[in-house]
């Protein structure tokens, strides 16, 4: 029974390991969308781009963020780079909102 535990450990540890880095990406997308719908916001009323970056950087850490205006709408991206077993992803959350320009 050991020569099986000893093979069949590191694959759990490998496994769990999996697990808990997609768990990680998944908050990672989630914090990335909300820190976007906010600065669409905030730049849809007309707030500098300074503190809608201010905000990305509380709510998603190292999370870039660009902006596109288009027809009546500002729309904001955030990109974040999270590992998954050192393997480096890119995880992105994009929203839009209406751009009052005051």
């Amino acid at each position: 029974m050991t020569a099986e535990l000893a093979v069949g450990l590191p694959v759990v540890v490998l496994v769990l390991g999996v697990c808990l880095g997609g768990l990680g990406i998944a908050t990672a997308q989630l914090r990335a969308h909300d820190a976007a719908a906010d600065a669409a916001r905030l730049l849809g009323r007309g707030e500098p781009v300074a503190r809608a970056e201010a905000l990305v950087a509380r709510t998603a850490p190292g999370g870039r963020l660009s902006v596109a205006r288009a027809d009546a709408l500002v729309c904001a991206t955030v990109t974040v780079e999270q590992r998954l077993l050192l393997v480096p992803i890119a995880v992105a959350g994009s929203s839009c909102a209406l751009d009052a320009g005051w």
